[in-house]
């Protein structure tokens, strides 16, 4: 019984009211888009910064490190 009282409700209220989404709506989704754009813009350049070989700064595919592992450590005495 309340069902069909709800869907009837819904049928006469979606009839009356006419709801469109309006400029508001746009300019929100277009600055979300926009927003989008610019943080994705910092994420690709902050990407860039980071260093491929973190034990080795500027060592090419880890030649430095490589080396380093054959020669013993030396401890300070």
């Amino acid at each position: 019984m309340t069902l069909a009282a709800l869907a009837a409700a819904a049928a006469s209220s979606s009839a009356s009211s006419n709801v469109e989404p309006g400029v508001l709506g746009f300019l929100v989704v277009a600055g979300i888009g926009v927003a989008l754009v610019f943080l994705l813009r910092s994420m690709n350049k902050q990407f860039r910064k980071i260093d491929a070989n973190p034990l080795e700064p500027g060592a090419p595919d880890g030649e430095q490190a490589s080396e380093q592992a054959k020669t013993p450590a030396q401890t300070p005495e």
